[in-house]
């Protein structure tokens, strides 16, 4: 993955000296999205598995050498199609640096990514309150698939499946 560079904004591969930064913007994240007490992450797990385990990929996002945000990501595999897809788990501009076209460009240059690693398409998703990004998702042609509901198994129904056997 190349670094770009765009009258002042760049993203680059996030690198093991970030995790500081990128903690605190994951914490943003989690604040905005009234989700804060769901942050289970430290900066050692993120290290961790992003690093060592690889299963996530960070973009670091800067505007004249300041931190601006961060964009996380990983591929998946649909069946139906045959090839991956890139899933963004993460994208958060700072509030001071919205409106500038940074989320954008991020974005721009994640679908290249996919592109070039012949992913059938990227998909993510967002809040149902959160209509500025849900305005600005589709003022870009994407589209809420619909008739999909995101189901999750964590902690103690977890363990009591997996103890089933």
């Amino acid at each position: 993955m190349e670094k770009l560079d765009y009258q002042g904004f760049t993203l680059r591969p996030a690198e093991e000296s970030d995790m500081p930064v990128l903690y605190e913007l994951i914490r943003e994240l989690a604040t905005y999205e009234k989700i804060l007490d769901d942050l289970k992450a430290t900066p050692e797990v993120l290290h961790h598995s992003i690093f060592v385990r690889k299963v996530a990929e960070v973009l670091m996002a800067e505007y004249n050498g300041e931190p601006a945000g961060y964009a996380m990501y990983f591929y998946n595999f649909s069946s139906f199609i045959g090839l991956p897809g890139l899933y963004l788990e993460d994208i958060y501009i700072r509030p001071e640096f919205r409106g500038k076209g940074f989320g954008k460009i991020s974005l721009a240059y994640l679908a290249r990514l996919a592109i070039e690693k012949n992913c059938w398409g990227m998909e993510w998703t967002v809040l149902d309150w959160n209509k500025p990004s849900i305005d600005f998702y589709e003022g870009m042609g994407a589209f809420n698939r619909g008739g999909w509901l995101i189901y999750r198994l964590k902690d103690e129904a977890l363990a009591r499946l997996a103890q089933s056997l």
